[in-house]
């Protein structure tokens, strides 16, 4: 399975989705807490990209129920499912790869689990980079191992539950290895904030989350220059 693959995988796993990630203790608290690094205000206009089945999207309208959002996938039954939930008037879903989103600007994007999947992330980062108003937030909530050997232990030990869980609810086994080998093989903390930098973006920060997925799961934060160097 490569990551072209893998917005039609999700579409095909979509109805198990929500189940399989409420397995997962804190797996909601720790999108509400990266969604917070946002500091959103109502009113503000936020892209989530990412959205899938709206568990980030909710995230947003927890930390500011006031703020407009326009939330992006690219698999169309990832899309169906959140649809299907209650969402306040201001919240948008766009059937779009992230790459080709085309909405305006934005006072704040927000991006879970999502450039770990992209074939090419430095075009997303500099992509979202020219959608964000100047000195508007970016922030990543991200699986990132490889700085540790201890959380990439921790992480082949979480998906010897993840793996078969994810094969018995979608009879797909595929998209759940796929799920642990693009986590081993995706940038360490250090490499991923390096990333944002090389990419525009600056005052660049990352913390883990707290809980069960210590070290596996970080918070990444940065923002667009005030203005932009010619």
């Amino acid at each position: 399975m490569n990551k072209l693959e893998v917005p039609g995988k999700f579409t095909r796993a979509a109805r198990g989705y929500d189940f399989l990630v409420g397995l997962n203790p804190g797996y909601h608290q720790a999108l509400r807490r990266s969604a917070r690094a946002l500091r959103l205000r109502p009113g503000m206009r936020v892209l989530d990209l990412g959205c899938g089945t709206g568990a980030s999207t909710a995230a947003l309208v927890a930390a500011s129920p006031g703020v407009e959002i326009v939330a992006v996938d690219a698999s169309e039954g990832m899309l169906a499912r959140a649809r299907e939930k209650r969402w306040p008037d201001r919240v948008r879903f766009v059937h779009s790869r992230a790459e080709d989103v085309d909405e305006g600007q934005f006072d704040a994007v927000f991006a879970a689990y999502l450039v770990r999947n992209l074939p090419e992330p430095d075009g997303l980062l500099r992509r979202v980079r020219s959608l964000l108003k100047p000195g508007a937030p970016l922030v990543l909530h991200e699986y990132s191992v490889r700085d540790s050997m201890v959380s990439t232990a921790l992480w082949t030990v979480l998906c010897g539950f993840i793996v078969p869980a994810g094969w018995l609810v979608t009879g797909d086994r595929s998209l759940y290895t796929y799920l642990w080998r693009s986590v081993m093989d995706f940038d360490g903390a250090t490499a991923l904030r390096d990333r944002l930098r090389r990419n525009g973006f600056v005052g660049v920060r990352s913390a883990p989350v707290p809980g069960l997925q210590l070290g596996v799961v970080h918070t990444f934060a940065g923002h667009k220059p005030e203005q932009e160097q010619r």
